[in-house]
């Protein structure tokens, strides 16, 4: 809305230094003031109906009743505001309602700033330094507290029915329980639509790892609405290959190469000799390790497995790891390298899990799980604002899918259609 440059130039004609326009009590926040009251008075004379000072409102059952005084707090700093009230105290004004103390928008800077890992106490210190405004320890924990519904209802939230790529991966926060601070996993589930882009799907805490919990979690999935999973990427988790064959039985199960590869690496000595340059033979493991996920085909990738349990027969579990879990790498090398670029790695969960973990780092211990899910929520829906492409090469990877599995595909798109 254009505002008339000559009812401009009246408001500044007696301004003549910054402060008088910006300062605490400048010509801004006066206008604020005197427009937040405006709405709340034509909101009264809208929920009486009538206007003030009107002798329609004469012997009414509920007349005007006076103003009370109320703080508002936001970025132009501490806002003294009169709230006109009825008698029977039915008036629920929306502008500004009752008991809100932060202004619109303020409370997601605080949510901000709660999401980055700040504490409490440093959002308070923060927002007096740059606002000036005093805001209560308890005033901020009421707003994280809010997200505890809004987390409830995303956990719950209807997904997609098909989800190409799902990556799961776990980030280990530390609970207080009964005085004690115990590890404990929080799991991340993360799809990639078929657009291509990431979602999380959802945050599932859990005291052990197995086949009944993944269970429940695919269960959960399942009823929001997920029918198909063409490919599962993980990490080594305990009894989810059980799971996923009894919840999604055409889901092909598919190991992180990265987790191996690591895995494999913490069997290669650190200390061989006394010349021994420590970095040369942990190098060494890994050239011959990518030999054998980078063959182009599971024929040459077994060879270079032979090769390497030859090579490393001193340290037979370098090669054992991959060995035992051999039946669900090898799936990694029927696809194209489009398809071997997205699951190669579980990196797209992994990455978002090292940003979390740097969170919780910062914010150390929790007083229960769910204040750690609140926190991660927060956190996720930060990154969530930067997914707005899709993963690269995702077109290619596609079109291998519908080569793969046409059936699948096409009974998606009719679905959609």
């Amino acid at each position: 809305m254009a505002i008339d440059d000559k009812l401009i130039d009246e408001l500044l004609k007696d301004c003549k230094h910054p402060e008088e326009i910006i300062g605490t009590n400048g010509l801004l926040k006066q206008l604020t003031k005197a427009v937040l009251e405006r709405v709340l008075e034509g909101e009264m004379t809208a929920h009486l109906g009538y206007e003030k000072h009107d002798r329609a409102g004469q012997h009414q059952g509920n007349p005007r009743n006076g103003k009370s005084r109320k703080t508002l707090k936001g970025d132009f700093g501490e806002l003294e505001l009169e709230t006109p009230r009825d008698r029977q105290a039915t008036f629920e004004p929306k502008i500004v309602g009752k008991r809100q103390t932060l202004w619109t928008g303020f409370d997601e800077k605080i949510l901000s700033m709660y999401a980055l890992g700040m504490t409490t106490r440093e959002i308070q210190r923060h927002l007096q330094e740059i606002y000036g405004v005093e805001v209560s320890p308890a005033s901020i924990s009421n707003v994280t507290e809010g997200v505890i519904e809004e987390l409830k209802q995303w956990q719950n939230r209807r997904l997609d029915e098909v989800y190409p790529i799902v990556y799961l991966d776990a980030v280990m926060v530390k609970v207080r329980n009964e005085g004690h601070t115990q590890n404990k996993p929080i799991y991340v589930v993360l799809g990639v639509k078929l657009e291509g882009r990431k979602e999380v799907l959802g945050l599932w805490g859990a005291q052990t790892e197995g086949s009944k919990f993944w269970q429940q979690v695919l269960t959960e999935l399942k009823n929001r609405g997920v029918e198909d999973i063409f490919l599962a990427c993980v990490g080594g988790l305990k009894g989810f290959p059980e799971a996923i064959e009894a919840i999604y039985p055409r889901t092909v199960l598919q190991l992180c190469i990265v987790h191996l590869v690591r895995a494999s690496l913490n069997y290669v000595p650190w200390k061989q000799r006394k010349d021994y340059v420590p970095w040369k033979l942990r190098k060494s493991a890994v050239a011959d390790l990518q030999a054998v996920y980078r063959a182009r085909s599971e024929a040459e990738a077994e060879q270079a497995l032979v090769e390497l349990e030859a090579k490393w027969k001193a340290y037979p579990r370098v090669s054992q790891v991959w060995r035992r879990n051999w039946a669900q790498v090898t799936p990694f090398f029927n696809y194209p390298p489009a398809v071997r670029r997205a699951i190669y790695t579980t990196n797209s969960v992994v990455s978002i899990n090292r940003s979390l973990s740097k969170i919780i780092k910062i914010h150390g211990g929790f007083p229960s799980e769910e204040a750690a899910l609140k926190l991660l929520f927060l956190a996720l829906r930060q990154s969530a604002k930067k997914w707005t492409t899709p993963i690269p090469h995702w077109g290619d990877a596609l079109n291998h899918f519908m080569i793969l599995w046409p059936e699948r595909m096409r009974a998606f798109e009719r679905a959609v259609l």
